[in-house]
C-alpha cells in the first residue's frame, strides 16, 4: 500500500510500519579469513579427513559434510530430473564424507519443484540419484536424504482478493465493526457490506476490527501453526506424522540411501512442535517434555520401520532467535533426549523462522530467512562485530558437551560460515563437533574437499559469503553461485544455462593438474 486509504471516519492514516530488527544492527563488512592450505600429507593426518562411525555399521571416510540445500531443480510434481542428477553429481565429484540430499516432502501433495518421497512412484528416480552419487564419488561419499513436513503457507494477497474472497466474515468480526462504528446494525450486516467496508477502511480501522491472525493473513499471507487446534488436520498431526515419516524412511532405504535425516529445524512442522511458542494443550505442547514428545515418537516410528542398523539423524535448531522461541537450553535438552532415544547423529542449525520474516511483496510468500533469525541461519560478510565465520559453532559445542556428559557418543555436526581447513580442523581439535559441514563454500566449489585432501587447497574457489545463492532461493529460482560465472564465456555451447539464460546451471569442472 503506497498511499493511505480514506474512509468517512476521519483523515487518512498512514499504514503502520513493520520493524526489522536486523536493519537496526550496526553492520561491518568483514574480510574473508586468511586461508592456509595443508599439504596432502597434513590433510591425511588431520581430524577433518579422518573416518567416523555413524550409527551401528556405517563409516564415513572423512568428517567433511555437505548439508541439505534446495536447488529448485525437481519437476513441479516432485520427481528427479536430469538437472537434479547433475547438481548432486557435481557435489559427489568433490567426494565429501557425507552428502545430504535436499529437504524432500513426505506427503504426496503438490509442493512445486521440490523433491518428494510421499509415494513409491518416487523411488525409481531417487534410486537413480543414489546410483549417480555412488558412481561420481567412486563410492567414497555416504548419501543421506533429508525428509520434511510443512504446513500451509499462502502468498500475500491483494487486498481486493483478501476482503472479497479469503477473509471469513464471522459474527465476531461483525461485532468488532459494530463496536468501532458504534452502530449495532453492523451485527446483522450482510457479508458483502462488511467486505466492502473493510476494503475501503484505513489501517487504524483494520487494526481495530481484525484479529492479529487476520491482519497477518492480509499483510503476509495465511500461514498455519501446529497449535491451530481448531483445524482438524492440525489436531491430528501427532497421529499422522509418525507414519508418514516412517514410510518416507522405508522408501529412502529401498532407494539405496545410506540414511535419512529428519528435518526438525527452521520454520517447518517438526521444528514448530519443539518451539517454546507451541501452546498445544493435548500433551504435545507447553512444557519441554510435551514439545519433544512428537519428535521422539517420529524418531521411534522411523527406527522401527527402517531398521536398527539404518542411519537416522536429526537436523534441529540450537536457537530459534525469535521472541518467545526456544533457546540453547532447550536445544541441549532435546539433544540429550534424541541421543538417548537412538538418533545416530545431531546436525545443529540456527534460526530461519517465519515469526520475524520481512513482509513479502503482494503475490509472494513469506520467506523465513529474511529477518534476524534468517540472518543467524546464513550469516554474511556484512555482519555485526562478531562476524559470520563459525558463528553458530558454540551451539553445537554446548549440545555436544551435554550429550557426552549424559554418556552418549552421538556425533554432532556443526555448520555456518565455515570455509577454510584451519577453521574446520580447530573446531574438531577443540571438541566442539565431530563433523564440520559447509553448504555455501561447497556450492562455490564442489571440489574443495577433494582439492584440500589431495594437496591442491590453493586452487579452492572461496565463497564470498554474500548470499547471492540465498537470494535466488528466496525467489524460487534455480540456485547457483555467482563465482561459477567468472568462467562463463557468453554463447559457449558446452555451458548449460539456468532457465533465465543468464547463469551457469552447474559449476565449472575440475581435473587434477598434469604432473610437472
Amino acid at each position: 500500500m503506497t498511499e493511505p486509504a480514506r474512509t468517512s471516519l476521519g483523515p487518512p492514516v498512514a499504514p503502520v510500519g513493520l520493524a526489522d530488527p536486523a536493519a537496526q544492527r550496526p553492520r561491518v563488512r568483514h574480510p574473508l579469513p586468511p586461508a592456509r592450505w595443508p599439504t596432502r600429507e597434513e590433510a591425511a593426518r588431520s581430524r577433518w579427513f579422518s573416518p567416523i562411525k555413524i550409527g551401528r555399521r556405517l563409516v564415513a571416510e572423512e568428517r567433511t559434510w555437505v548439508p541439505a540445500m534446495v536447488p529448485w531443480r525437481a519437476t513441479e510434481d516432485g520427481f528427479v530430473t536430469p538437472e537434479v542428477l547433475e547438481w548432486y553429481a557435481r557435489f559427489a565429484e568433490g567426494q565429501p564424507g557425507v552428502l545430504v540430499v535436499e529437504a524432500t516432502g513426505i506427503r504426496d501433495i503438490a509442493s512445486g519443484p521440490l523433491l518428494r518421497i510421499g509415494d513409491d512412484r518416487f523411488i525409481p528416480g531417487l534410486r537413480t540419484l543414489v546410483d549417480t552419487v555412488r558412481e561420481k564419488s567412486a563410492g567414497r561419499t555416504r548419501l543421506f536424504i533429508q525428509v520434511i513436513d510443512f504446513l500451509t503457507v499462502r502468498r500475500r494477497p491483494e487486498p481486493e482478493k483478501f476482503f472479497g474472497r479469503y477473509l471469513e466474515v464471522t459474527d465476531a468480526l461483525r461485532g468488532q465493526v459494530a463496536l468501532w462504528l458504534d452502530d449495532r446494525r453492523w451485527r446483522e450486516a450482510p457479508d458483502a457490506n462488511v467486505r466492502e467496508f473493510l476494503l475501503a477502511a484505513d489501517r487504524v480501522t483494520l487494526e481495530a476490527v481484525l484479529t492479529d491472525r487476520e491482519l497477518e493473513a492480509l499483510d503476509y499471507g495465511y500461514r498455519e501453526r501446529v497449535w491451530d487446534m481448531h483445524l482438524p488436520h492440525i489436531r491430528e498431526l501427532p497421529q499422522v506424522l509418525p507414519g508418514l515419516f516412517a514410510e518416507a524412511a522405508r522408501r529412502a532405504r529401498e532407494a539405496g540411501f545410506d540414511g535419512v535425516e529428519l528435518h526438525y529445524a527452521h520454520a517447518y512442522t517438526m521444528a514448530s512442535f519443539l518451539s517454546r511458542l507451541n501452546t498445544r494443550t493435548d500433551g504435545y505442547g507447553g512444557s519441554l517434555e510435551h514439545r519433544v514428545r512428537l519428535p521422539l515418537e517420529v524418531l521411534a516410528a522411523v527406527r522401527e520401520r527402517a531398521g536398527e542398523d539404518y542411519v537416522v539423524g536429526i537436523r534441529y535448531l540450537g536457537d530459534e532467535v525469535v521472541e518467545g522461541g526456544s533457546r540453547i537450553e532447550d536445544a541441549v535438552g532435546y539433544g540429550v533426549r534424541f541421543a538417548k532415544a537412538g538418533a545416530d547423529y545431531l546436525s545443529v542449525s540456527k534460526g530461519g523462522r517465519f515469526e520475524d520474516a520481512k513482509q513479502p511483496k503482494i503475490g509472494e510468500a513469506v520467506y523465513p530467512y529474511t529477518g534476524e533469525s534468517g540472518y543467524e541461519c546464513m550469516p554474511t560478510v556484512l555482519s555485526d562485530a562478531r562476524g559470520p565465520f563459525g558463528r553458530n559453532v558454540p551451539l553445537a559445542a554446548a549440545i555436544r558437551r551435554a550429550v557426552r556428559e549424559a554418556g552418549h557418543a552421538t556425533p554432532v555436526v556443526t555448520s555456518g560460515g565455515i570455509g577454510t581447513f584451519d577453521q574446520a580442523e580447530a573446531i574438531l581439535e577443540r571438541g566442539e563437533a565431530d563433523c564440520v559441514a559447509a553448504a555455501r563454500q561447497t556450492l562455490a566449489d564442489p571440489d574443495w574437499f577433494r582439492k584440500i585432501r589431495l594437496g591442491y587447497g590453493h586452487l579452492v574457489r572461496r565463497c564470498e559469503f554474500t548470499n547471492y545463492c540465498e537470494g535466488l532461493d528466496q525467489r524460487h529460482k534455480q540456485v547457483t553461485c555467482k563465482l561459477w560465472d567468472r568462467k562463463l564465456e557468453p554463447g559457449a555451447p558446452s555451458v548449460k544455462l539456468a532457465s533465465d539464460g543468464q547463469r551457469r546451471l552447474t559449476p565449472p569442472s575440475w581435473s587434477l593438474p598434469a604432473p610437472g
